[in-house]
């Protein structure tokens, strides 16, 4: 069942469009099953009715015509319920309705399941038996597996009108897509992807400029694959035996102008450029292998998969052009890092979308510090086809729409005219004080962790920095970077900020952010070897990172240290005992420093009930409420599955923060607070409110969080944590706090869909 379960779900990745998908699945089902009929239907919620969608063993010409009401019949039921129905005489249940047009009358046996994906019902599986009887719990089971296996297909399909975005080629199409809002904002823009060299299956699809030159370039590529495979094959001919280098003749000749090699050619001749065409004709290659029966032809995919890996590098060795970026640049991807946003020019970048990572991955915090409206894990998105494409990126609610129509367009334009209107606004306030109305003073910091930050959180009148993130500087490099290196970038952080003070997390690495010098691999990285566990584990890493900030600081006297995942007193310790190492150290060499400083970051559980014991050791707390956040509700903030389940404004997440300034008021030790949180003006009434007199947050948002602070009084402010204080869901505190946020005439600052 494993095998047919596997050869199904390939064949319907494989159809052209959803059509045929539908016919495949269904065909394969009944053939499965050994039944009489199998049929789907979907749920079209503009009708509010299931339709027909395909069958095998009911008239085909009910397709696209018979349909059931949302709770009519017992697909209606199986929807409704969201669970199967097995009946064994399926016209003597109560909610049987018999549909004429379809003739399903001389059917007994009914088993039905729903189709569900990210819990929306999609819409209904069934098989039918001529036959009164129940079908077997190992029917049920099955009929389940391959409607969940398949539920991520129908969705795509839902959102693009085809399978895998296969068929997505009509330039005046206009389609939506659904991620997770990872930076605010709105962006228009043109694609550009971003794919991994060595990644064939993300190659996008474009127009060939000189089909001429393409096809050179492409048979150069070719001749110098099978070259290779000649080498390899010389190379190893005392080793193997005749069978065995036979194959790598085989190889060389599914290269030639007569096998895959001629495909490519003729896909050029198309008007595809080679790249695209290579990936087009090796993927259905590998599909059609992967679909075999025999297990040694099924083998042979990754053969082939091997083969166009080596003629991709080979045309990527040619291509040596730069890129052209787009005017606006929107940059599409599967995953991407920091250091791929940095490359583009800042001035051309208006929006950024990926398929994997959440709203609080550390290129999604980066992208948020830069003001760049951001979606991410937009599952299923068909990246290979956005290439060159309108886009619109809106970062509020976390859609992308491709092609958008003029008058889509015209609204997302007068969104974009609404927010320069309230940047224009919020620049009068930049000299101003952040002082509540009623006199409550409070002190707002930036978190930085590029250059490209100072100029923007001076400009917006920061404070000084809460966060500033030295991993940055690790990750564009492709080594250590020496102490003398690590000090002169230091320097310019603290003397651009000077005398405000800077506070410098000290390397932060592991989770969802890694060195390529330094690899990290882990079942679960995220409670794996990061932050203060890998430095302490390497203090010579940590020693020499110290040593630079203390450097950096001479004159300045304006440091400070914080220590990230820190998870018992006694790592706070070690690490004092190794900073005030450092500190002996520098001055033994003749620098005139100061002793900085220390705190840690509250970010996991366990900190939080230990925070009065850290706070008699230290000289500041800072809760990392990204962090805090994930671990308190066990959400990997990098899985768009559960991106939904990662919410800010959960009660236990509230509680935890009040515990943590609480316990650090006690000791008199100074708490701030850094992360998404203190930059959403409403939360940071409410943290205000409890006690957090310091906020650092993204340069794009410290404007916005001093306006809500320069309008509601303090007063005001402890009755909205009083208030949300008693609530226990996440979706009405932060419905309550929008609302209350707009009857303080602060409505521009609410979510767009969120502001009636």
């Amino acid at each position: 069942m494993l095998n047919t379960l596997r050869r199904i779900v390939q064949e319907v990745n494989a159809a052209p469009d959803l059509e045929v998908a539908l016919d495949v699945m269904v065909h394969r089902v009944k053939e499965a099953m050994k039944t009489q009929v199998t049929s789907v239907y979907l749920l079209d919620y503009s009708q509010n009715r299931y339709i027909l969608m395909a069958t095998k063993g009911l008239r085909q010409e009910a397709v696209g015509k018979a349909s059931l009401g949302f709770s009519e019949g017992l697909v209606g039921q199986v929807g409704l319920r969201e669970e199967p129905i097995n009946s064994e005489k399926a016209a003597s249940h109560p909610k049987f309705r018999f549909l004429e047009e379809t003739g399903e009358e001389e059917f007994e046996a009914f088993l039905g399941v729903p189709i569900i994906h990210h819990r929306k019902v999609l819409g209904v599986l069934v098989v039918q038996h001529r036959e009164a009887r129940a079908f077997s719990q190992s029917d049920e089971a099955f009929l389940v597996t391959v409607s969940a296996q398949l539920s991520g297909v129908i969705a795509h399909a839902e959102a693009t009108g085809v399978i895998k975005g296969l068929g997505f080629h009509e330039t005046s199409a206009v389609a939506k897509f659904t991620g997770v809002a990872g930076a605010s904002g709105i962006g228009i823009g043109t694609g550009l992807l971003y794919y991994p060299a060595t990644d064939l299956t993300l190659v996008p699809d474009k127009k060939a400029k000189n089909i001429a030159k393409e096809l050179e370039v492409l048979n150069d590529a070719l001749e110098a694959a099978r070259n290779d495979i000649k080498s390899i094959a010389k190379a190893a001919t005392d080793s193997l035996g005749p069978e065995e280098s036979a194959l790598f003749d085989v190889y060389i000749r599914m290269l030639d102008d007569n096998a895959i090699g001629g495909e490519i050619v003729e896909k050029v001749k198309g008007g595809q450029w080679a790249q695209g065409a290579l990936r087009e004709v090796i993927s259905a290659h590998v599909r059609g292998f992967e679909m075999m029966e025999d297990p040694y032809l099924r083998e042979r995919a990754a053969d082939v998969k091997d083969l166009g890996l080596r003629v991709l590098t080979k045309l990527q060795e040619h291509d040596h052009a730069p890129i052209e970026y787009p005017e606006f640049t929107i940059l599409v991807a599967d995953e991407l890092t920091t250091s791929v946003i940095l490359e583009v020019p800042r001035e051309k970048l208006v929006g950024v979308v990926t398929v994997q990572g959440s709203t609080n991955s550390h290129m999604a915090i980066v992208a948020r510090g830069m003001g760049i409206p951001t979606v991410v894990g937009a599952v299923g998105l068909p990246i290979a086809q956005l290439q060159g494409r309108e886009l619109v990126v809106d970062g509020y609610r976390g859609e992308v729409i491709s092609n958008p129509s003029a008058e889509l367009r015209g609204h997302y334009e007068s969104i974009i005219e609404e927010e320069k209107e309230l940047a224009v606004d919020l620049e009068g306030i930049v000299n101003k004080e952040s002082v509540m109305p009623d006199g409550h003073e409070v002190t707002l910091w930036v978190n930085t962790g590029l250059m490209a930050d100072v100029v923007l959180s001076l400009n917006r009148g920061a404070a000084g920095v809460g966060l500033y993130r030295t991993e940055i500087p690790f990750m564009t490099q492709d080594r250590f970077p020496s102490e003398e290196e690590q000090a002169s970038i230091y320097r310019q952080q603290l003397a651009a900020f000077a005398p405000s003070p800077v506070t410098m997390r000290t390397l932060d690495i592991g989770g969802d952010k890694s060195l390529s010098y330094f690899p990290i691999v882990e079942e679960n990285p995220f409670l794996g070897w990061r932050g203060i566990r890998v430095t302490l584990d390497h203090p010579e890493i940590f020693m020499v990172q110290v040593r630079a900030m203390l450097k950096a600081s001479e004159g300045l006297d304006n440091l400070r240290i914080m220590l990230p995942m820190v998870s018992t007193v006694f790592e706070a310790e070690e690490a004092m005992h190794l900073i005030h190492r450092a500190y002996l150290e520098v001055l033994e060499e003749g620098f005139h420093v100061v002793m900085p400083p220390v705190g840690v970051m509250i970010e996991v559980p366990s900190a939080v009930y230990q925070a009065r014991e850290f706070a008699q050791r230290v000289d500041f707390l800072s809760v990392g409420s990204n962090d805090l956040t994930q671990y308190l509700l066990a959400v990997d903030r990098n899985n768009p599955r559960v991106a939904g389940l990662y919410h800010s404004y959960h009660p236990a997440v509230l509680q935890a923060l009040k515990i943590v300034v609480d316990q650090a008021a006690l000791e008199n030790t100074p708490v701030s607070i850094c992360g998404e949180m203190a930059g959403d003006p409403g939360l940071a009434l409410v943290l205000i409110a409890m006690g957090y007199n310091t906020l650092s947050m993204s340069a794009s948002s410290l404007l916005k969080v001093k306006w809500a602070i320069r309008k509601v009084p303090f007063s005001r402010a402890k009755v909205l944590l009083e208030d949300v204080m008693s609530m226990d869901n996440a979706e009405v505190i932060r419905s309550y706090l929008d609302f209350a946020m707009a009857k303080q005439g602060l409505g521009g600052f609410v979510r767009p869909g969120n502001r009636n």
